[in-house]
C-alpha cells in the first residue's frame, strides 16, 4: 500500500494586500474614531452599522459581458447571486435609504466607521482593506447640509489634534466646472472624451503645475523619461479658458494663509455680521472670479451661487477662509458627484519615501451626489456627504507627533506558588475593581525570571511579588519596572540606594501604592 503523502504545514503569512493591527496600533485608531464619533453626534448624526456583504447589483460593481464582477470587488456567488464584500461606504448607505425609506426620518443622518475591501493591486500604503469613517445627509437639496459638511470636517480634524493653519477644505462645485466647460466650448456629448482628459489634467496641476496641465490641455505632454501623454488637443483660447479657471484656485491655496490671517483678526476684532462677507475676504474674491469666468452658462452661475450660499452659511457660523476655502481647482471625484465637492488638505510638511519635503496632503474628501438612491427608487434622492481616511489621518497624527505613545501594559501579579493561584487571583481582582489594569502570569512559574521578561515585555510598569514569606507578614513586594529600567541604564550606587526599585508595602496598601507608581510614570 502507497504510503499517504504527509500534507504540508500551511505557510503564517498574512495574504497579499492585507495585514494585521496589534495594540498600539488598534487603541490609537479607537481613541481617534471615538473623538470623531463625538463630534458627528454633537451634529445630530446618528450611528448605522450595515452589513460586510451587499449584492453586487447594490454596488453597482460588475462588468455587463460577463458573469462575475470586475476585479474592483472581492465576490463569490450564493444561490446564483453574487454577492461581495463592500468596496465602500456609500453604496450600502443608499441601499439603506431605499430599503428603509417609509422608516427612516428625511432627512437622514448617519455616521459609519468600519472596514472596506477592494480588490486592486497591492502597492506601497496601498492595502485592500482598509477603514473608512463617513457622515452623510439623505434627502436634503439645501446646501446648507453641504455647508454643515464642512463646518464638521473642520471640527473633527481639530478635535483628533490636527491644529488651525495645518489643514485647509478645499471647496468646489461641479456645476461651475460645466460652466466654464460650456465656455470652453465643450458642452454635449460628443465632448465626453476631451471633458474626461480635461478633468485628468486638472487633477495633476499640484505635481505638474500650470504649463504642464496646459500641455494636457493642448497636443499633450513628454515627461522627464520621454513617454508622451496625449492632450485633450484644445486650442489656445479654448486652454485660456480652463488655466484661467485654475489659477483662481491656485491664487486661493498660495495665498489663503497670509491673506486671512489679516482678515481673520479683524473679523474676530469687529465681529462682523454675515453681510460683510465681501471686500478682502478671500472666499468673496473667488466668487465674483468665477462669476465672471462662466459667463452667461446658467449651470455654471448656479454652481457659483452655490458656492456664495456655503461660503456665507460657514462665514456665519465663524469658518473663515483659514479653515474653508473656495477652490476651483479641486476636481477631484466630480466625475462623481453633482454638485459641491470639498477635501480636506493637510498643509504641513513631512518627508516622503524620497526623502524629499512635501505637504502631506489630502485626508478626506466628498461632495454632493443627488444620483445614487435614484438607481433604487427610480426617483431622485438629494445626498450629501464626507469620508475620512482612517489610515491617512493617523499617519498624519503620527507625524505630528499628536498620538498617544503605546499605552502602558497591565500590572503583572506573578506566581511564586502554584497552590497559592487563587489569593494571586483575589489580589488582582482588587486592583481591577479599582480600575487598575492588570493580570496575573499564567505561563509557567517555575522560571521567575521569565515571568520579570514577559513583564517587560507586556511593557508593565509594576509587578507584584508575594512568596509564603510575605503572605505570612501579610505584605506584597512592589517591583517598579519602569524606574528599573532607567537605573538599570546608567544610575550610580547612590541613586540605587535613594531610589529603590523594588519596595515591601503592607497588603492593605496595595492599590493605593501601585497608584502611585502608576501616576509618577504617567
Amino acid at each position: 500500500m502507497a504510503k499517504q503523502k504527509k500534507q504540508p504545514r500551511p505557510k503564517a503569512e498574512t495574504p497579499k494586500g492585507f495585514r494585521d493591527y496589534f495594540g498600539a496600533d488598534v487603541t490609537q485608531r479607537t481613541e481617534m474614531l471615538r473623538k470623531i464619533a463625538e463630534v458627528y453626534h454633537r451634529y445630530g448624526f446618528d450611528p448605522l452599522e450595515t452589513s460586510a456583504v451587499e449584492t453586487v447589483e447594490a454596488l453597482g460593481k460588475f462588468l455587463p459581458d460577463v458573469d462575475r464582477p470586475n476585479e474592483g470587488v472581492f465576490a463569490f456567488e450564493e444561490d446564483d447571486k453574487w454577492l461581495a464584500l463592500r468596496y465602500d461606504m456609500t453604496a450600502p448607505l443608499a441601499r439603506v435609504a431605499a430599503q428603509f425609506r417609509n422608516d427612516l426620518p428625511s432627512p437622514y443622518r448617519r455616521y459609519t466607521m468600519g472596514p472596506v475591501w477592494r480588490n486592486e493591486k497591492p502597492g506601497p500604503g496601498r492595502f485592500r482593506q482598509f477603514y473608512q469613517c463617513d457622515a452623510d445627509t439623505v434627502g436634503s437639496g439645501s446646501v446648507a447640509a453641504d455647508a454643515e459638511i464642512c463646518a464638521m470636517l473642520s471640527d473633527c480634524l481639530e478635535a483628533v489634534g490636527i491644529e488651525r493653519g495645518d489643514y485647509v477644505i478645499r471647496v468646489n462645485n461641479r456645476k461651475v466646472l460645466n460652466g466654464v466647460m460650456e465656455v470652453a466650448g465643450l458642452a454635449g456629448d460628443d465632448k465626453e472624451a476631451e471633458r474626461g482628459v480635461v478633468l485628468r489634467a486638472i487633477d495633476k496641476l499640484d505635481r505638474l503645475g500650470e504649463q504642464g496641465v496646459r500641455d494636457l490641455l493642448g497636443e499633450g505632454r513628454k515627461d522627464e523619461s520621454g513617454d508622451f501623454t496625449k492632450g485633450a488637443g484644445l486650442s489656445e483660447a479654448q486652454a485660456d479658458v480652463i488655466i484661467s479657471f485654475l489659477r483662481v484656485g491656485i491664487a486661493q491655496f498660495e495665498n489663503h494663509q497670509a491673506v486671512h490671517k489679516l482678515q481673520h483678526e479683524q473679523v474676530v476684532t469687529d465681529n462682523v455680521a454675515v453681510d460683510t462677507f465681501s471686500g478682502q475676504n478671500p472666499n468673496y474674491s473667488a466668487i465674483q472670479t468665477l462669476n465672471g469666468l462662466v459667463g452667461d452658462s446658467t449651470i455654471g452661475l448656479e454652481g457659483v451661487a452655490e458656492l456664495e450660499a456655503i461660503a456665507k452659511l460657514l462665514f456665519a457660523q465663524g469658518y473663515f477662509s483659514d479653515r474653508i476655502l473656495v477652490d476651483p481647482s479641486v476636481v477631484r471625484g466630480l466625475g462623481y458627484y453633482t454638485g459641491p465637492v470639498y477635501e480636506a488638505e493637510l498643509t504641513f510638511d513631512v518627508q516622503n519615501e524620497k526623502g524629499q519635503t512635501v505637504q502631506f496632503g489630502s485626508v478626506a474628501g466628498g461632495g454632493r451626489y443627488d444620483d445614487l438612491v435614484k438607481r433604487f427608487t427610480g426617483q431622485e434622492v438629494p445626498a450629501t456627504g464626507v469620508s475620512i481616511g482612517v489610515d491617512r489621518l493617523l499617519a498624519a497624527l503620527r507625524a505630528t507627533d499628536k498620538l498617544p505613545g503605546d499605552d502602558a501594559g497591565p500590572v503583572i501579579v506573578t506566581v511564586m506558588d502554584r497552590d497559592r493561584m487563587a489569593d494571586y487571583q483575589s489580589m488582582v481582582a482588587t486592583l481591577r475593581n479599582a480600575g487598575i489594569r492588570a493580570e496575573v502570569y499564567l505561563g509557567n512559574p517555575k522560571n521567575f525570571g521569565n515571568q520579570l521578561k514577559y513583564a517587560d515585555k507586556r511593557r508593565s510598569p509594576v509587578a507584584i511579588i508575594q512568596g509564603s514569606d510575605e503572605a505570612e507578614r501579610g505584605v506584597v513586594q512592589l517591583k517598579d519596572l519602569i524606574l528599573g529600567a532607567k537605573l538599570a541604564e546608567d544610575a550610580t550606587l547612590e541613586e540605587w540606594k535613594s531610589q529603590p526599585a523594588q519596595t515591601e508595602v503592607p497588603v492593605a496598601d496595595l492599590v493605593r501604592e501601585v497608584q502611585a507608581i502608576i501616576a509618577r510614570h504617567q
